[in-house]
Formats: structure tokens, C-alpha cells, sequence
């Protein structure tokens, strides 16, 4: 039998788990403030087993009381529960140690699973909890899902943030892993410090290394003043550098002696300059083939993947995808200074069939385009499928020429892995497809190169590195 804590204004679910509990044997005192939970711990000197503490609570905040528990006892486990499950509220509470934390509404078997293994665990003695904010995010760089995945990803964030380790986030183009990003360093112990963002692709080649590692005066014509780069600049902070995977490889080779040895040299310089950043890094690439390829160094693949967080794409959670729906609306509406409309469920539906190959990206664009020509009080099914169309160049594809397509590319590939066999086989179809997806992206968008990246869900510095890549002829292309 465990004495087990509830603490929560609602009364009828105070009273539900109250009934629980007892039936599955433990002891069971409630509270309805945070004031009054923090007291119950206190008088009880270490005798509680387990408190599962709401969010939202009058006065003291669930997060607050949590901390002065743990203040109290820190051996005591703390499951933390809500009903709005935002990216701060699962990051803090994972971050500060509590067991795990539960969305409301929440499934019995689920519940009681969870109980029993807080309280076969035991927190280790003397662990102090980081100073907990009150900051709920802000509505452009929310990370915004209720979706199993998204609340895995949320504790990950959480458990890595208040380390100092380096950190590689991997997705899909447009999942957000700027965001993911972002939230590590508003929620690490550099926060207060400088943040410095660099894309590895959007930089030239040529101007990326003065602009992460500076210069000195006469470094190069024009250099008439000693510069100091981003590097130096995010000094005591953290730096992160997007696309990562697309990051030339002399270049890399100085990435890997700043995690090495914590030094760079600027160009023109002849001595090391002692900076302490904390690097995260991000690419939607695939790396280990790019090692395999000679493009990516495998000292640094496995320098910086200390910490790997896996960013899922939008087709794994669609659960998320009204919520998600909602927030762009919001966030749009308040750009273009009008009232949000509501989704009508065929729209909803529209929205929630879509397999959104630009993830997150693409959703928000397409709400925002549908918000803009929108001329009833509330989005239809026809304004969702209108948008998507517009995005896509042409309207939706049939069933049979779809089947058609996809039997003409079996049947590419049949032939070549039946003409061309080998170790080389993988790679090179996928590149000849991915350069045929460029190329027909290009063709659709007149040449237009944004056009082409919108279509594709992908960056537009991606798309001329695909360009450069494949060699594709740039003066067939229509100038922009």
C-alpha cells in the first residue's frame, strides 16, 4: 500500500481518483491548491510515496508547487498532469525531474500503469531542480501537439536541455527542427546568453567561414577591419547551425576542432581564440550516406550526434493536425489583423487526408493562403482543396493516373537494378529520381526557383544545392 497525493481544484476529479486509488489498496489525501499540497509534504515528512500535481491550480502554480516538493523531499516522485499539454509546461516539468507527466483527458489502465512504476522508482537523494520559468512560449516558435510522438519529444527536450551536451536534430524539411532548437536553448542553462543562428546553405561558400569564424584586418581584399564572427559572437551562449549535412567539408574540419578543443582561428589569423559555445545542429539530410559518399566527415557525425532528437514528420501525428490547424489560423488572422474563421469538418477532413509532404511548412502556408482568399465566415472544404491545388501547380491527380505513374516508375526501376546491378545501385537511382523531382519542380514553377522549392517542401538555398548538385542547366531555367 503507497500514500499517494492528489492535488487539484477540481473537486469531482479529486473525488474520481480518490476512488481509484483506494480501490487498488493505497492511501490516498487530497488537496485543492498548491499552498495546501506544498504544507500536506512538508507534515509529512518523507512518508508520501507519490504526488501527481495539476498544472493549473489558484494561487501557486502546479510547477511551483512542484519544485517546493521536491525542495521538501526530493526522493519523491511527481507526476505532473494538464489539460493544455504546451511545449513549456512538458519541457519544464521533464527538465525540473518530474516522473512523467499525463494530458487530460487521460485513459484509467494508462494511469494506473504510470502510478505503479513512479512508485517503484526512487529519485536519487540531493538532486537540486532547475529555477522553473512562467514563460508559455512564444506564438511564432511554439511547438505546438498533443500527439504521443510530440510529448516524446517534448521530454526529450526536457532531459537534454539542462545538459551541456551537443545536440543533432534530424527531420523531415519543415517539422520544425529550428524549433526544436530554439526551445533546447530557451530552456537550457544558457538561456540568458547569446543565441546565434547560421544556414549552413543560405551562406555562400566563400563568405560562411568569415561569417562563423571572422577575419582579421587584410585577411583578404576588402577584409579592412578585424571582424568577429558568429562563433565568437555566441561566446558563454549556444550557436546553431542549420543543414548542417550540406556544410562544406574544409569547413567541417573546423567544426570538428571547435568541438574538440573549444578553439578557432579567424581568417588571416595566426593564434587560437578560446570560445565556449554549446552547438546544436540540424539536417534533414542523410548522413551516413553522405559519410559514405565522402561528403560528410565521420568524426564529426560522431561528435555531434552526443544527443540525437528525431523530429516526426507531420503524416505520423495527424491527431495533430487541428490543433495545429487552429494555431496557424490564429497566428495568421492576427497577422492579417481579421478574425479567425472557423474549419467547417469537411475542411477538417480535407486538411487531415493530405499526406503534407512540406510537414508543418507547407500546413502553414496553405491556411494562410486559404485564410487570405476565404470569403465566408468559415473555411470549406472547397477553400482547403483550392489552396492545396494552387500549391501543388495543377489540380488533384485521378486515381488511375496516379496508379498509372507509379507503375511506369516500378517499372524504371525494374530495368535499371535488372541493367545496372551493384553496390551502387541504391544510390545512384536515388539520385537520378531525386534530380528528376528538381527537375519537373523547376519545369512546373516556370523555372521560378521559390516556386520550386514550395513545391518540393523544401528551403529554397536546399534547391540550389540540388541544382549545383545535379548540374542542371541553369540557362533553360526562366530568370527569376
Amino acid at each position: 500500500m503507497a500514500q499517494i497525493l492528489i492535488v487539484d481544484d477540481d473537486p469531482r476529479l479529486r473525488q474520481s481518483f480518490e476512488k481509484l486509488l483506494l480501490g487498488e489498496g493505497h492511501e490516498v489525501v487530497t488537496a485543492s491548491t498548491g499552498e495546501e499540497g506544498v504544507a500536506l509534504v512538508e507534515r509529512s515528512a518523507g512518508g508520501l510515496d507519490l504526488a501527481i500535481v495539476d498544472v493549473r491550480l489558484p494561487g501557486m502554480s502546479g510547477l511551483e508547487a512542484f519544485r517546493a516538493m521536491r525542495g521538501l523531499d526530493p526522493q519523491l516522485p511527481v507526476i505532473v498532469m494538464t489539460a493544455f499539454g504546451t511545449t513549456d509546461t512538458a519541457i519544464e516539468a521533464t527538465k525540473a525531474g518530474a516522473f512523467d507527466y499525463i494530458l487530460k483527458p487521460f485513459e484509467i489502465p494508462e494511469v494506473l500503469t504510470l502510478i505503479g512504476k513512479a512508485l517503484d522508482s526512487r529519485r536519487p537523494a540531493g538532486l537540486k531542480s532547475p529555477t522553473l520559468g512562467d514563460d508559455e512560449g512564444d506564438h511564432a516558435t511554439l511547438l505546438v501537439g498533443r500527439s504521443q510522438a510530440m510529448q516524446n519529444l517534448y521530454k526529450s527536450i526536457g532531459r537534454v536541455a539542462a545538459t551541456e551536451a551537443t545536440v543533432l536534430v534530424r527531420g523531415e524539411s519543415g517539422t520544425g527542427k529550428e524549433l526544436v532548437a530554439r526551445a533546447i536553448f530557451r530552456h537550457s542553462l544558457r538561456a540568458e546568453r547569446p543565441y546565434q543562428v547560421i544556414n549552413c546553405v543560405a551562406i555562400p561558400e566563400t563568405l560562411l567561414e568569415s561569417e562563423l569564424f571572422g577575419y582579421e584586418k587584410g585577411a583578404f581584399t576588402g577584409a579592412t577591419a578585424r571582424r568577429v564572427g558568429k562563433i565568437e559572437l555566441a561566446n558563454r551562449g549556444t550557436i546553431f547551425l542549420d543543414e548542417i549535412g550540406d556544410m562544406p567539408l574544409g569547413i567541417q574540419a573546423k567544426i570538428l576542432r571547435l568541438l574538440q578543443e573549444k578553439q578557432i582561428e579567424r581568417l588571416g589569423g595566426n593564434r587560437p581564440v578560446d570560445v565556449d559555445v554549446r552547438i546544436i545542429a540540424a539536417t534533414n539530410r542523410d548522413l551516413e550516406r553522405a559519410m559514405q559518399d565522402g561528403a560528410f566527415r565521420e568524426d564529426l557525425y560522431y561528435r555531434l550526434k552526443v544527443v540525437t532528437l528525431w523530429v516526426p514528420p507531420l503524416r505520423e501525428r495527424p491527431e495533430d493536425i487541428p490543433l495545429l490547424a487552429q494555431h496557424f489560423l490564429a497566428r495568421h488572422a492576427q497577422e492579417l489583423d481579421s478574425t479567425t474563421p472557423a474549419l467547417e469538418p469537411g475542411a477538417l477532413d480535407r486538411l487531415i487526408a493530405y499526406p503534407w509532404p512540406g510537414n508543418i511548412r507547407e500546413l502553414s502556408n496553405t491556411l494562410h493562403k486559404t485564410l487570405i482568399f476565404c470569403r465566408g465566415a468559415s473555411i470549406t472544404a472547397e477553400d482547403v482543396a483550392q489552396a492545396l491545388s494552387e500549391g501543388r501547380g495543377r489540380g488533384p491527380v485521378s486515381e488511375e493516373a496516379a496508379a498509372r505513374a507509379i507503375e511506369a516508375i516500378r517499372a524504371w526501376v525494374r530495368r535499371e537494378l535488372a541493367e545496372r546491378p551493384g553496390v551502387r545501385a541504391y544510390d545512384t537511382l536515388c539520385e537520378r529520381f531525386d534530380s528528376l523531382l528538381v527537375s519537373e519542380a523547376l519545369s512546373l514553377a516556370g523555372g521560378n526557383r521559390s516556386k520550386a522549392a514550395r513545391m518540393l517542401g523544401i528551403t529554397r538555398p536546399t534547391l540550389l544545392a540540388r541544382i549545383d548538385k545535379y548540374g542542371l542547366k541553369t540557362e533553360t531555367l526562366v530568370t527569376e
